[in-house]
């Protein structure tokens, strides 16, 4: 059973949707897994969650 997980800024439902469809065909075309077996896990971090050359996200000026 394939998971994948994708940690990201947040993004519109629509696009995860997609993005999930597009991973299932894939590992479906190359593993050759059963589509329903394809699990993939979303985590959203906004700019309090994560830090980049030791500055917080929230406090970069060059977004």
């Amino acid at each position: 059973m394939p998971i994948v997980t994708i940690q990201q800024f947040p993004r519109p439902l629509e696009q995860k949707r997609e993005l999930a469809r597009r991973i299932t065909e894939a590992f479906v075309e190359v593993y050759g897994a059963k589509e329903e077996a394809v699990q993939v896990f979303f985590s959203e971090i906004d700019g309090e969650g994560w830090a980049k050359g030791g500055v917080m996200g929230c406090d970069k000026t060059d977004k």
